[in-house]
């Protein structure tokens, strides 16, 4: 468990300045628990004795066990794929890959799901399905397959869907955003500089932003109005997308269900385009 899962964690047993102080660590996380435990007080206008009972709360001996974990976590997210690799060599067991691979990325699956809050998951849906906001939906150099996916369905859930552009477009999709508009974004580590200001940007036009990330959270969590996170280390150089599409089939699963009159229609119209444009094989 991360040191903000386990903040998360242990909100409900935390004093009013404890919960204050876990606030001050999530909006600027994990960098600011990286200063001394004075400035981190400080930052956080509660007492350094305060600092100490919530993080023995947390099972944490001290303060210096508290920083080990979030340099290491700090590590795994600035990670390269070639650094991920050189880390698991002399920890992977001896067994088939199939095995070890499959094992660990439907437990990520598993645990992410676990997670995620119900309510939180409602108001997704509520906001993807609201009529009066277009919906914006944006990913990376990898996770840009999974935004697509959402994309393709939301398309045949509802109108007014874009995918924003990669490269230097994007600011072109969003000359037309306005208040209130839902903004989906997927970033996961290393993080990407131009997602982020794409979130920002979006951000200031006071739009509602959706973050699919990681278990270490995107810098975009600052400013979302929702986020999930998801479980994504593997056996493997490259991180696994399978919990963020979970998480993506899920939402489409509900949606199409709640406004199924709606996706009936627009169905109906698809397939009398797929019709003419012969794209499936008939048999009969």
């Amino acid at each position: 468990m991360t040191v903000s899962n386990k903040l998360v964690a242990h909100r409900d047993e935390m004093t009013p300045s404890e919960r204050q102080l876990a606030n001050t660590l999530l909006d600027d996380y994990p960098i600011i628990g990286l200063s001394s435990i004075t400035d981190l007080a400080q930052a956080a206008s509660v007492s350094t004795t305060t600092v100490t009972r919530m993080l023995q709360k947390m099972g944490f001996d001290g303060f210096p066990q508290f920083q080990t974990a979030l340099r290491s976590e700090l590590k795994e997210m600035i990670s390269d794929p070639a650094s991920k690799r050189k880390h698991l060599q002399s920890d992977l067991p001896e067994e088939h890959v199939l095995n070890r691979y499959s094992r660990k990325a439907l437990g990520n699956q598993q645990r992410s799901l676990d997670e995620v809050d119900a309510e939180d998951f409602d108001r997704l849906c509520d906001l993807l399905s609201d009529p009066d906001r277009s919906i914006y939906i944006s990913g990376g150099r990898i996770t840009g397959t999974v935004a697509r996916f959402l994309f393709l369905h939301m398309q045949m859930i509802r109108s007014d869907v874009r995918l924003v552009a990669d490269g230097g477009a994007w600011p072109h999709d969003l000359l037309d955003i306005k208040k209130g508009d839902v903004v989906v974004v997927f970033d996961v580590r290393r993080y990407e500089n131009t997602t982020l200001q794409l979130a920002q940007m979006c951000g200031a036009k006071e739009t509602e932003i959706v973050l699919f990330t990681d278990q270490w959270r995107s810098p975009i969590h600052r400013i979302a109005t929702l986020t999930f996170a998801a479980h994504i280390a593997v056996p493997s150089a490259w991180d696994s997308c399978l919990p963020l599409l979970m998480l993506q089939e899920c939402t489409i699963a509900a949606l199409q269900e709640d406004m199924w009159q709606t996706v009936k229609l627009r169905t109906e119209k698809l397939e009398t385009a797929f019709d003419q444009t012969k794209l499936f094989r008939k048999f009969t």
